[in-house]
């Protein structure tokens, strides 16, 4: 049993946990959720490497950071290091196994949901169109001013 497969049954544990009606549903719940956690962590714990990662939206550097929190990692970024840079220690196997497959399906929804709240905002506050910018013909002005956000 690989990592991923070792999270979705901790997810499953948990959800039986908090849904238990009786104390022995919870005991059993609770005494699964310890086994699992533990093979987890003896993944965690195998040799260590130092992982960069750059995230320039903010939200998916939020999510990561969260992310490795909750699986006892501890984000870092070295000094003189972008903003952007995160900075972690954790075995190959695990962030490529757990860490990243989460990430990316969290970080998906995320982006879908922040886009579809941003187009639906924008349209109903500001214009409907919300199309590119036309493309013309030509050479761009020299001295035009040029602001970034």
């Amino acid at each position: 049993m690989d990592e991923t497969e070792l999270a979705e049954r901790l997810r499953k544990i948990q959800a039986l946990f908090a849904g238990a009606a009786t104390d022995g549903e919870r005991t059993a719940a609770v005494a699964a959720q310890e086994r699992v956690a533990a093979r987890l962590e003896a993944l965690r714990q195998e040799a260590a490497e130092e992982f960069q990662f750059s995230l320039s939206n903010p939200w998916s550097r939020r999510l990561l950071i969260a992310l490795l929190r909750r699986h006892q990692i501890k984000p870092y970024r070295h000094h003189r290091q972008r903003h952007t840079t995160i900075m972690a220690r954790m075995s190959k196997r695990f962030c490529d196994e757990v860490l990243w497959p989460e990430f990316s399906r969290l970080d998906d929804t995320l982006r879908g949901y922040l886009e579809e709240v941003a187009t639906r905002v924008i349209g109903q506050v500001v214009h409907a169109n919300q199309t590119d910018a036309d493309v013309v013909a030509g050479t761009a002005l020299t001295g035009s001013a040029t602001r970034s956000a």
